[in-house]
């Protein structure tokens, strides 16, 4: 199976993760830090190795799910259509997931700051990407907005995605507005998506009945 530039851009942010990880290990308590609250707040330990290389070792199994599933979809074809802005998505992701990682580490070695507020920017931009992504995404059966409605017909399918794309922008955008009120950080990032998922849902089934009103 032949590798996309993008998948060898993750197994070096993976590597990268890894070697991260293990110049940060001897210097780690025996506990770290592995979940905040709302308030950002430490309220989970787990051991030292799960602490370092649990981000890692589930980033290896999201790409390997990444490699395989747009290969396997039925409408794989549609697909490589937006497969630059799927590649683009992907990377992103993945810088996420170490830019997470790496204030993980940082908190566990001692720098004090309010991991919810640091997390805000790094979502935002991922967010942004996604918009991206779902604004361009064409009918299949793996990535994009799932409802029954979008499955059953690609023009409501094209209309959700269009304004799911625009939606998803905005969603960035209130999110860093959210660095802030770091008191409430969070809120900025909960009630967007559940107000955007919410109404893509039901715009979605509108879109369809007016097209199949029986």
């Amino acid at each position: 199976m032949k590798l996309r530039a993008s998948e060898f851009a993750v197994i070096v942010i993976i590597i990268v993760s890894f070697s991260i990880g293990a110049y940060f290990y001897p210097s780690l308590p025996e506990k770290v830090a592995s979940h905040w609250n709302m308030k950002s707040e430490v309220d989970g330990y787990v051991d030292r190795f799960w602490g370092v290389f649990l981000m890692p070792i589930i980033s290896i199994f999201l790409f390997i799910l990444f490699l395989i599933l747009p290969r396997i979809d039925p409408k794989h074809k549609n697909i490589e259509k937006f497969r630059n802005y799927l590649d683009l998505f992907i990377i992103t992701l993945f810088c996420f997931l170490l830019y997470i990682y790496v204030l993980t580490l940082a908190w566990n070695s001692g720098y004090v700051f309010d991991f919810g507020q640091l997390m805000l920017p790094g979502l935002a931009v991922l967010f942004f990407v996604t918009g991206y992504l779902v604004a361009h995404a064409e009918p299949n059966w793996t990535i994009g907005i799932r409802t029954p409605w979008t499955l059953s017909s690609e023009k409501v399918c094209k209309k959700t995605h269009t304004l799911g794309g625009k939606l998803f922008k905005i969603a960035s955008v209130v999110m860093l507005i959210g660095i802030f009120f770091p008191l409430c950080a969070i809120w900025f990032v909960i009630v967007p998506l559940l107000a955007i998922a919410f109404f893509l849902v039901i715009y979605s089934y509108f879109e369809y009945k007016k097209d199949n009103p029986k």
